[in-house]
């Protein structure tokens, strides 16, 4: 057994408080937004909430979620992350397959290689990407939000690696079994790499999910925003002229909620999908992640 020194467990103290540290640094605003969307409009004006609601009331998620135009941009959300899951990790999978082979079983597979990995590092430029998706005609639609990116280069490379760390000898057993290259990578590659697989689903989720910058330039109407978009032009830039189309039932219920609260609910609405799924996901993230990127 090892001993551990008394230098070992104070080290190994400090650590754990350091670490506890940082875990309440990162959930205490996330518990200060939830607590100020669950409070008056008056305590979240006067500065009263920290990290527990005053005066608790449902107001501001009404309003949020019989808002017509968050309702609009949240089902944009999540169609583009049910599109470009699909393409990106179709893509990823039909991409990483023929590259995780050796040079003899694909001819040019370096150059391949490289053309991608060059992509990942050097881009065009935004001007050229702008001018490319408006020439062919994917302004203002979801599949702006979803081709530009459809092949993840850095996922690509992740599976790439983890695929060449399976091995070789059950893809060669299969061959001289009759199977083909899909056979092989649809009931061998495939069920052996779910660690990576479900990393690359959380990177890809979260990637659409929390993106906003795309939505803002290639949207020409707000009510096509993706949710991101939308609270970035309504939180930051202050634009409240997405409001001005309110029904009267909408007006009476805003004037119950404070521009704080109301931001503050929505923010909450937003991160709790991703929230929610990334439990389910954890348990995958570190190995996935681990070995895939160690280049055996």
């Amino acid at each position: 057994m090892h001993h551990r020194t008394l230098g070992g467990k104070i080290f190994e103290s400090a650590n754990y408080v350091f670490l506890v540290a940082c875990a309440l640094l990162c959930i205490f605003p996330i518990i200060h937004v939830l607590a100020v969307s669950f409070s008056s409009s008056t305590s979240a004006a006067a500065g009263e909430v920290t990290l527990w609601p005053v005066d608790m009331n449902l107001s501001s998620y009404k309003y949020a979620l019989n808002s017509p135009q968050f309702l609009d941009s949240f089902l944009v959300t999540l169609k583009r992350v049910a599109i470009g899951l699909s393409v990106n990790m179709l893509l990823t999978v039909c991409a990483a397959y023929p590259l995780s082979k050796e040079r003899s079983d694909l001819y040019g597979r370096s150059v391949y290689a490289w053309y991608l990995f060059i992509t990942m590092i050097f881009s065009g430029g935004l001007i050229p990407w702008y001018m490319t998706i408006k020439q062919l005609g994917l302004m203002d639609s979801v599949w702006a939000l979803v081709l530009p990116g459809a092949v993840p280069i850095f996922n690509v490379l992740i599976l790439l690696n983890f695929f060449r760390q399976l091995p070789k000898e059950i893809g060669e057993s299969a061959f001289m079994d009759g199977a083909g290259h899909w056979t092989i990578l649809g009931r061998i590659y495939l069920p052996l790499s779910k660690p990576a697989l479900a990393t690359l689903v959380l990177f890809t989720c979260v990637g659409h999910w929390n993106s906003w910058f795309d939505g803002l330039i290639l949207m020409s109407s707000p009510h096509h925003y993706p949710l991101q978009s939308y609270l970035q032009t309504i939180i930051v830039n202050r634009d409240m002229s997405l409001f001005t189309t309110a029904t009267p039932e909408e007006l009476k219920m805003l004037s119950q909620v404070s521009d704080r609260t109301l931001k503050s609910a929505q923010i909450f609405i937003a991160a709790a999908p991703i929230l929610a799924i990334y439990p389910f996901l954890q348990k995958y993230f570190m190995k996935g992640i681990v070995m895939g990127s160690v280049k055996g």
